[in-house]
Formats: structure tokens, sequence, C-alpha cells
């Protein structure tokens, strides 16, 4: 059986992450490049919501005005 690294899918954990790397994965998304899924899947980014708190963290769409 083939190891994830073997297809340069790192398995990380949330503390793992940089500042510049969310960033650069939020523009990412934002611009259209990727899609959150597409993202979570080129990075290995474990968990979905982890890129949804991202975006709402630092991204620049207004969450609290959703309606």
């Amino acid at each position: 059986m083939e190891s994830p690294t073997n297809k340069g899918y790192v398995k990380r954990t949330q503390k793992d992450y940089s500042l510049s790397f969310k960033l650069q994965v939020i523009e990412e998304i934002e611009s259209g490049r990727l899609e959150r899924l597409e993202a979570s899947h080129k990075y290995g980014i474990q968990a979905r919501s982890t890129i949804t708190q991202w975006l709402r963290k630092y991204g620049n769409f207004d969450w609290e005005n959703l309606s």
C-alpha cells in the first residue's frame, strides 16, 4: 500500500498552518481558481470546516450580513 506522501498528500494538524499559507489558500478560493473542496485535496487539509473558518477569519466576504 502506498503512503500518502507518495501522492503529494501530507496529513497535517491545525497548528501546522502558517498565516501566509492560510492567506494563500484564501486568495486562491476568493479569486475563483479553487473551490474549498479542491483546496482541501490539493493542500492536504483534512476538514472542510478548517477552510471555512479561515475564510470567516481572514477572507473578504462579510459573514455578518448574509441576508
